[in-house]
C-alpha cells in the first residue's frame, strides 16, 4: 500500500504518474523481499529534489524563464548518476522516478553509482546554438552546489549529446577553478570521453536480447525484430540486430514507421536518415501506421522512444513472444499485466539498457586514473559486465518465481538496501 509519506512536496501519487508506477515496483520488490517498514521507507523516498528557475537571455533581447530540476533518488552505494533530459513534457514526478530508476539500474548491474537524474522543461529546436548553450550553463551553475565526481554525475539523455555535457563540464570547471572531467560521462574523446561511451546503451540491448532468445531456446538468426526510435539508441541498435542475424523488420521514429517483412538494410536506411531526417519514405520500404508498430509480425520488440510508449492498446496487439526496453519506463503497469497474461516475456529498462551507465561507469573511473582505455578493452568489460548482469536476474527471476521484471527489480533494492544498512542511519 502506497502511503503519503512516500510522496514528498511536489510529487503526487496521480493513477497514471510516473513516480507511482515506479513507487509500485519498488514496494513490491520491498514484500518480495520481506524487507522491515523503515529501510522500505529509506529506499523509496528521494533524498533530495531541487528545482530551479532558469533565466535566459534570447537572441532578440527578451529573458525568457524555464524550470530545472536535478533529483538524487539514492547515495547509498556511491555518487548519484543519471542523464540530464530537455524535453517541454519534463516534470517533477518524471524526474523522480527517472532517478529512482536510476537507482535500481546502477545496483542491477553493481556498479558504485547511486540514482539520479535532472531535466529542464523546454523544447531545445527552438532555441539557436547559443540560447542552448546560455540555458545549459545557467541550470548548470544552478545546481552546481550538488554536482561533483564525487556527488553526482550527470550524462546525455533525451535532447543531449556531447555537446551539451562539454558545455556542463566547463562550466563547473569555471566555477571550481580547475578542470572537472569526472563530474560528467558522455563527453567528446578530447576532453576526457572514453572510446565505445556512443552505442554503448544499444549494444547492451543486443545483448540482453541474445541472451533472452538463447536461454528460451529460440533461434537468433532470422528472427524478426520491430525498433520503436531512431535516435542515439534505436539507430545503433538496428545494425547490431542485423549484425546478429536478425531481420529488423519494422521501425518507427517521430514523424512515421516503416515495414519491409524480408527485413530492413541499416546502412541504407542510416543514409536515408543522414538525408533527409527521417525514415519516413524511405524507397525500400513500405509506410505503416506507428500505432501498428507493434502489432507487425515479429518475434522481438523493442521500445526505444519515450517512456509510457507501452500502454494496455499495445500489449494486447504486440506480436512480438519478447519484449527487451531499450527506452526508460516505456510499459505501464497496466501493460505489464497483460504481456504477463499472454506470455510475453519482458526483459526491463533496469538491465535491458543498463549498457549506457556501465559505458559512463568505466569513462568515469578513466577521468579519476587519468588513463584512456583502448577500445577492446572497454567493449570486453562492458559485454563481460552485461551477460553477468542478465544471467544473474535470470536466474533470480527463477528462484523467486517471477518474471524479468519483478526479479531485476529485486536484485537491485536488495543491493541498496544492503548498503543501506551497512552505513548505518546517522545520527
Amino acid at each position: 500500500m502506497v502511503t503519503s509519506a512516500q510522496f514528498p512536496e511536489g510529487l503526487d501519487n496521480s493513477a497514471h504518474n510516473a513516480w507511482t508506477q515506479v513507487v509500485s515496483l519498488l514496494e513490491e520488490a520491498a514484500q518480495l523481499l520481506h524487507l522491515e517498514d523503515g529501510l522500505r521507507k529509506m529506499l523509496i523516498e528521494p533524498e533530495r529534489i531541487l528545482q530551479v528557475a532558469v533565466p535566459v537571455r534570447m537572441d532578440d533581447g527578451h529573458v525568457e524563464m524555464f524550470t530545472g530540476w536535478r533529483i538524487q533518488h539514492d547515495t547509498s552505494r556511491g555518487p548519484g548518476k543519471g542523464g540530464l533530459r530537455f524535453h517541454p513534457s519534463v516534470d517533477v514526478n518524471e524526474i523522480a522516478a527517472l532517478s529512482a530508476d536510476m537507482s535500481v539500474k546502477c545496483a542491477v548491474v553493481n556498479i558504485p553509482f547511486g540514482g539520479a537524474k535532472g531535466g529542464v522543461r523546454v523544447d531545445p529546436s527552438k532555441l539557436s546554438l547559443g540560447e542552448l548553450e546560455r540555458m545549459t550553463r545557467r541550470y548548470t551553475f544552478d545546481i552546481a552546489a550538488i554536482l561533483g565526481p564525487d556527488r553526482d554525475i550527470p550524462a546525455p539523455d533525451v535532447n543531449t549529446n556531447t555537446q551539451v555535457m562539454s558545455w556542463v563540464m566547463d562550466t563547473i570547471s569555471m566555477i571550481r577553478g580547475k578542470p572537472t572531467p569526472g563530474v560528467v560521462t558522455g563527453k567528446p574523446v578530447a576532453i576526457g570521453g572514453t572510446y565505445g561511451h556512443a552505442g554503448a546503451t544499444s549494444l547492451g540491448v543486443s545483448i540482453c536480447s541474445a541472451a533472452m532468445f538463447k536461454r528460451l531456446g529460440m533461434p537468433v538468426r532470422d528472427a524478426r525484430a520491430v525498433v520503436q526510435g531512431y535516435g542515439k539508441v534505436g539507430a545503433p541498435l538496428v545494425e547490431l540486430l542485423d549484425g546478429l542475424g536478425m531481420r529488423v523488420v519494422a521501425v518507427a521514429d517521430v514523424q512515421g514507421a516503416i515495414h519491409n517483412d524480408q527485413g530492413l538494410d541499416p546502412h541504407a536506411l542510416q543514409e536515408h536518415f543522414d538525408a533527409t531526417g527521417t525514415i519516413v519514405g524511405f524507397e525500400s520500404a513500405d509506410a505503416i501506421d506507428p500505432k501498428d508498430l507493434f502489432a507487425v509480425e515479429s518475434d522481438l520488440a523493442v521500445p526505444a522512444a519515450m517512456g509510457g510508449s507501452i500502454d494496455e492498446r499495445v500489449a494486447t496487439s504486440m506480436s512480438a513472444k519478447v519484449m527487451v526496453e531499450a527506452a526508460n519506463g516505456p510499459t505501464t503497469r497496466g501493460a505489464e499485466a497483460v504481456l504477463e497474461k499472454r506470455g510475453v516475456i519482458s526483459v526491463p529498462d533496469v538491465l535491458a539498457n543498463a549498457g549506457g551507465v556501465v559505458a559512463s561507469y568505466f569513462e568515469w573511473a578513466q577521468d579519476l586514473q587519468g588513463f584512456l582505455w583502448e577500445r577492446e578493452l572497454f567493449t570486453r568489460r562492458l559485454e563481460m559486465t552485461m551477460h553477468e548482469a542478465f544471467n544473474h536476474v535470470y536466474d533470480r527471476a527463477e528462484t523467486l518465481k517471477v518474471p524479468m521484471r519483478q526479479a531485476a527489480v529485486a536484485v537491485g533494492v536488495e543491493r541498496i538496501a544492503e548498503a543501506i544498512e551497512l552505513r548505518g542511519l546517522f545520527p
